[in-house]
């Protein structure tokens, strides 16, 4: 989303990336950002939770309006409530096929360095 936020810009069309992972985004260069703590997935909030997704939605319309500076960044200080046990319970018992894969590629070109 990045990239699309700044060919936008290009276009002449203000933007505002929300996102879990700011640091990046900013790397990136994205000239407004909003970050989040929130799961992947969950970029505005819980699913049918209506007023929280609202609330992050206003902050980030906010930012947009009020930024002075280019690449503005903006933490929200929203939480997802109890999120190393979400993130536990959620994390999958295996790897997926292809990060297992991508992972037997890595282990074989180290071991063949």
């Amino acid at each position: 989303m990045p990239v699309l936020a700044r060919v936008i810009e290009a276009a002449g069309i203000s933007t505002v990336l929300v996102t879990m992972v700011p640091d990046l985004a900013e790397r990136i260069g994205v000239p407004r950002i909003v970050g989040v703590e929130f799961p992947f997935g969950h970029t505005l909030g819980h699913a049918g939770e209506r007023e929280e997704q609202m609330k992050v939605i206003g902050d980030a319309l906010g930012v947009l309006r009020d930024a002075r500076q280019p690449n503005a960044v903006e933490h929200l200080p929203y939480e997802w409530p109890d999120f190393e046990r979400w993130k536990r319970e959620w994390q999958a018992s295996e790897p997926a096929p292809i990060i297992a894969f991508l992972l037997e590629q890595r282990r074989r070109a180290r071991a063949a360095e």
